[in-house]
């Protein structure tokens, strides 16, 4: 033909039909991971390593590199009959050595030529707990290709100099930053880490002070929680007076945060009191890893805004089991805090499911989809949820 059209003789979905039948991991055109081994990085973060199928290696972009640090993969598991999808940071970079494994496991691997990709994953909520505890070695999950911009893309750098960058991370929120870490390093960059978590991590640790030992323009700081002797500047958390501390020209620094939403409100108000020249937004350098969900907004002094289209006047939120009620114009969780009420949550950004409790009555808006729920008994998430009525809940 003159537009150089062919038409497939046999098709490509056809051929991944007959091929799934005789073996599911086997597709020219659905990328799928095969779980071959489990690590514990510490006592509440498990990393998953998986072969990539030809699929995976076919489409994945062209170059040394394969995917960008920061990036993440969407996952669908099957479990009990119900397809669920959920977002997890790749660790570290393609055709890099794992650094928690021994010099055997790691030689071992080399010598097998898979090519694999590694996740961490905090197991709580019903698929990371599926994904960490149960799920077979050898099982098949299909995913996603990398995703995300939460890369070092986002630097904008120019050409004559390199900006320097802040890690902040928050517990598992680490686990994006240590490809984008080693990048960063590796590309010549001044690298700041600030790590908040409440229980110690000694092979995260252990890796921080090899990179030091390596690149003298590499500093770290763990942060225990409960720890008054990590604490920076003397503060348990995120403060203008620990950002400081650390001496960075914070005009040039580019912010790279992942955390809670807690420790994001605790940097943009930290930004905020930050006087610069010139009244320069420090606040504009600030990427926060999202998942791809719509980012929350903060005021200067941290409090979480909503869009206006979301904004609602204040309701009546009422706990049946505990007997106590408070008054929401925001997310029932953040509204909850704000009256000394402690819920449980997870993720807070509606990914992990632990926030998730059942409605009595009332009308509740999803703020990241916009559905509105009947008034009727229903499971909710209250870290995505605003109160469009009276609420009751039964907690």
């Amino acid at each position: 033909m003159a537009n150089g059209y062919r038409p497939e003789i046999v098709q490509r979905a056809f051929v991944d039909f007959i091929g799934s039948c005789l073996h599911p991991f086997w597709s020219l055109t659905t990328p799928k991971l095969r779980l071959i081994a489990r690590y514990e990085m510490s006592d509440d973060l498990i990393a998953l390593q998986f072969e990539t199928n030809q699929a995976f290696r076919q489409q994945i972009s062209k170059g040394t590199d394969d995917w960008q640090g920061g990036q993440y993969l969407d996952l669908r598991v099957f479990i009990d009959g119900v397809y669920h999808q959920r977002s997890y940071s790749i660790v570290g970079l393609a055709n890099q050595p794992l650094w928690w494994q021994d010099d055997a496991v790691a030689t071992k691997s080399a010598k097998s030529k898979r090519h694999t990709v590694t996740i961490a994953i905090k197991p709580q909520g019903l698929v990371s707990h599926y994904l960490t505890k149960q799920l077979p070695l050898f099982s098949i999950v299909d995913t996603s290709m990398p995703l995300g911009s939460f890369t070092l893309a986002k630097t904008n750098l120019d050409n004559k100099r390199l900006n320097p960058l802040l890690f902040v991370a928050g517990g598992s929120g680490i686990t994006p930053m240590l490809g984008l870490i080693t990048q960063a390093l590796a590309n010549g960059h001044q690298v700041a880490l600030l790590h908040y978590n409440r229980t110690e991590l000694a092979q995260f640790q252990h890796q921080w002070q090899q990179l030091s030992d390596i690149y003298p323009a590499f500093s770290y700081h763990f942060i225990h929680t409960d720890n008054p002797a990590t604490y920076l500047a003397g503060e348990r958390y995120l403060s203008a007076e620990g950002l400081l501390s650390l001496n960075l020209p914070l005009v040039d620094t580019k912010i790279f945060a992942c955390g809670s939403q807690a420790l994001l409100a605790g940097l943009y108000k930290a930004v905020n009191e930050i006087s610069v020249p010139q009244n320069i937004p420090l606040r504009d350098n600030i990427i926060v890893e999202n998942f791809g969900n719509a980012l929350p907004d903060f005021d200067g002094d941290g409090n979480q805004l909503l869009d206006k289209a979301l904004q609602t006047e204040s309701h009546t939120v009422y706990l049946r089991s505990r007997q106590r009620q408070f008054d929401s114009d925001t997310t029932l969780l953040v509204a909850a805090e704000n009256a000394d009420v402690r819920l449980a949550y997870g993720c807070r950004q509606g990914i992990c499911q632990l926030c998730r409790c059942n409605k009595v009555s009332g009308v509740v808006k999803n703020i990241q989809t916009g559905k509105i729920s009947s008034d009727g008994y229903e499971s909710i998430q209250t870290c995505i949820s605003v109160a469009m009525t009276d609420v009751i809940l039964d907690v």
